[in-house]
């Protein structure tokens, strides 16, 4: 079973008079605003102050649905018709008459990251359901973060925010230009940096883990790369009980998460 991760928010010229941390990588330049859809992303972009919403579309009965959730409409939205979204996104895209245009959360540097209890580390993960589904779980079980490469990864826009079901606004993501130096600065920190491959020594079940913990995924069929492998403390893997030993990586991401956030709670 091999199984990463990855994310990102891109690289963005320095401000001025602002220095450059040695670990951080600059915010990606964007031909345009993050394009957020679906009820969940969109409500919880809404809610979030960090995110600056340039446009809001809504049609009138989400525009409904959320006064009645509480949700403070802001003064730029935009009452429309469905068509309207869809000739925005095409007709595969599930909006459930939400759209927002908005600039991109700002990225966090890995220097400043409070890896407690657990972080996740994504090892060129391209495909944004994986990744946005990694970040929902990221959510669910209270990850500090999310660590991810400059390049290789998806934008964190469109289709990675809709599987992420919101979690854009909940979990922090870390990106970087070097896997391995920031997987270093981890160690350094006193992290315990695990690496999850179906070739791993020990099952994670099993293995001695501790807080601070990151837990390092690579990508689907590739698996960790050999340098990311080296530098983790460990390599582990899934053993699974069923006829299939390996999952998508996202699932295995999610079950990795609960067995190490269980082991962690009753250590």
């Amino acid at each position: 079973m091999r199984k990463s991760h990855s994310t990102r928010h891109g690289p963005r010229p320095p401000r001025p008079n602002q220095p450059q941390h040695r670990h951080s990588a600059p915010a990606r330049d964007r031909d345009g605003p993050v394009i957020l859809y679906g009820w969940h992303s969109v409500k919880a972009a809404i809610e979030n102050p960090a995110r600056k919403l340039h446009r809001l579309l809504a049609t009138e009965n989400a525009a409904r649905r959320l006064a009645e959730d509480g949700v403070q409409l802001p003064t730029n939205l935009e009452l429309v018709r469905p068509e309207t979204i869809v000739a925005r996104l095409g007709p595969e895209a599930v909006h459930q008459g939400l759209l927002a245009e908005a600039d991109p959360l700002p990225s966090h540097d890995i220097d400043e990251l409070d890896p407690d209890p657990v972080v996740l580390v994504l090892d060129q993960i391209t495909d944004p359901h994986n990744v946005g589904a990694i970040l929902r779980s990221a959510a669910a079980f209270g990850v500090s973060a999310v660590v991810t490469t400059a390049r290789h990864s998806p934008e964190a826009t469109g289709v990675l925010a809709k599987a992420a079901s919101g979690a854009l606004e909940y979990v922090p993501i870390v990106t970087v230009p070097n896997l391995a130096r920031a997987l270093e600065v981890l160690k350094r920190r006193n992290v315990f940096v695990v690496g999850l491959d179906s070739s791993g020594d020990v099952d994670l079940a099993q293995a001695g883990l501790r807080a601070p913990l990151a837990l390092v995924f690579g990508a689907e069929g590739k698996g960790l790369r050999q340098l990311t492998r080296t530098t983790c403390d460990i390599v582990a893997r899934l053993d699974l009980p069923g006829k299939l030993k390996s999952l998508n990586v996202s699932n295995a991401a999610a079950l990795a998460m609960h067995i190490a956030t269980s082991r962690i709670a009753t250590s």
